[in-house]
């Protein structure tokens, strides 16, 4: 099978969609599917071109159109590739930002419906539009509208369109536009270490959590402190508790070192790491920590490699809540209300499960293409 991916940027590791996809094509390859991937609107190039992208041991073409490019030269370039390569499927792997820099690509839907020719359309949905939430700004909630307008418009270029996207509430959002979505689940960035195996239920006297990645504001976390020290207190066991915090955190992270600091709670500030030390890392914790609302850890890149090494996952995050929408619980992530919330986290077993394995995800892409 022929399949060209279409993202906005492919510049490894500056897009996180184009990572994604660099990841699934090996997998598809391994296969002995034939894909490439067409960035759009590559932020990172000032030339069209055309180069073989390296991630592993595996090569991937890949072509570059930039940003700046005028719509119609982007179309003339498109059609090309198109009728060069004839895929059998073209995947659009959406995010609004990727296609325009205030996340409003009104030309993608006209585009789209100009590239004739034997392809069938594939849409992953990694995002959809903003102010989805009750708390949402009023600007935030007139953008949404005009991008969820757009997608509407991006669901009737074809007939049929096989649509993937990674949360039940995007799921649910797609169903009222009237199309029906697949959950495909967000497999690791990270591959793992041979250094990374896990050494299941042995006692540790140092209960170690994690925080890997960008980390979201508005976080309870003087209150989650507060009653994890206390339930580690009245435990039977007597163990230290320690925060990893691994990579690029960003600037939230300066609150939770205050907090820790001011509860004498010890922590690691890594830093940028390689895939095989953040692997090594990850395996000698025993939970992570997310700070994405819970309703949005379907989509997280960092909760997929932490559920991949096998950590179960606590959500310590803000109220993010859509009027209508009720989520169900997830295996492996429990979200943080209280002091029994966890205790309970604590005692529950991590269920092994294979969502998160790059194998099981593009099997499940193909056999949604089928």
């Amino acid at each position: 099978m022929e399949i060209l991916f279409v993202c906005g940027s492919a510049e490894a590791g500056k897009d996180g969609v184009g990572d994604y996809t660099r990841r699934l094509c090996t997998a598809l390859l391994h296969k002995n599917h034939d894909v490439r991937i067409l960035a759009l609107c590559d932020n990172e190039s000032n030339l069209f071109r055309t180069e073989n992208q390296i991630i592993g041991e595996d090569e991937v073409v890949v072509y570059r159109i930039p940003a700046a490019t005028d719509i119609n030269q982007r179309l003339i370039w498109t059609k090309q590739i198109i009728n060069d390569f004839q895929p059998d499927w073209i995947s659009l792997q959406f995010v609004p930002y990727s296609f325009n820099p205030r996340g409003l690509p009104f030309w993608l839907p006209s585009f789209l419906k100009k590239l004739k020719g034997n392809h069938k359309l594939h849409i992953m949905f990694h995002e959809l539009w903003i102010g989805m939430d009750l708390n949402s700004t009023i600007k935030s909630k007139c953008i949404g509208l005009l991008q969820k307008s757009l997608i509407s418009k991006i669901l009737k270029t074809k007939d049929k369109i096989v649509i993937h996207t990674q949360t039940d509430l995007y799921k649910s959002k797609i169903s009222k536009l009237g199309h029906r979505a697949q959950i495909l689940p967000l497999f690791s960035n990270i591959i793992k270490s041979n250094n990374s195996n896990k050494n299941g239920n042995i006692y540790h006297s140092e209960l170690k959590f994690c925080v890997f990645g960008n980390i979201h504001y508005g976080a309870p976390i003087e209150q989650f402190i507060y009653d994890l020290k206390l339930v580690l207190s009245l435990s039977k066991e007597i163990r230290t508790l320690k925060f990893v915090f691994i990579g690029n955190c960003g600037s939230a992270i300066e609150e939770w070192k205050k907090v820790l600091k001011a509860n004498e709670v010890k922590y690691e500030v890594t830093g940028f790491l390689n895939d095989s030390k953040i692997s090594e890392i990850l395996a000698s914790c025993q939970y992570g920590i997310s700070t994405t609302p819970y309703l949005l850890n379907q989509k997280s890149g960092s909760v997929a490699s932490m559920l991949d090494h096998e950590l179960a996952v606590l959500c310590v995050a803000r109220n993010w809540d859509v009027k209508g929408f009720k989520t169900k619980s997830f295996s492996n992530l429990t979200k943080y209300e209280n002091r029994k919330t966890i205790d309970n986290f604590l005692e529950t077993k991590f269920t092994v499960l294979n969502d998160n394995h790059l194998e099981f995800v593009a099997t499940k892409f193909l056999n949604g293409l089928n």
